[in-house]
């Protein structure tokens, strides 16, 4: 399946990981700017947000097969 269906498929993976991407940014914010409430689970939140981050990178440069 090589062509025109591929197109679409392309696309929103990379919507989807740009996506992703913003939403780790907005958590990474929010998780900075209340540092003093989370006390000891800003570190916890602080990588689930990097993680969120690196996921939506990595499907923003994937390649298709």
């Amino acid at each position: 399946m090589s062509g025109e269906g591929s197109f679409g498929l392309n696309t929103a993976e990379k919507f989807f990981g740009l996506l992703i991407f913003a939403v780790g940014i907005i958590a990474l914010y929010y998780t900075l700017t209340s540092a003093d409430t989370l006390q000891k689970f800003t570190d916890l939140f602080g990588l689930l947000s990097a993680f969120l981050m690196a996921t939506g990178i990595i499907l923003m440069i994937a390649k298709p097969e």
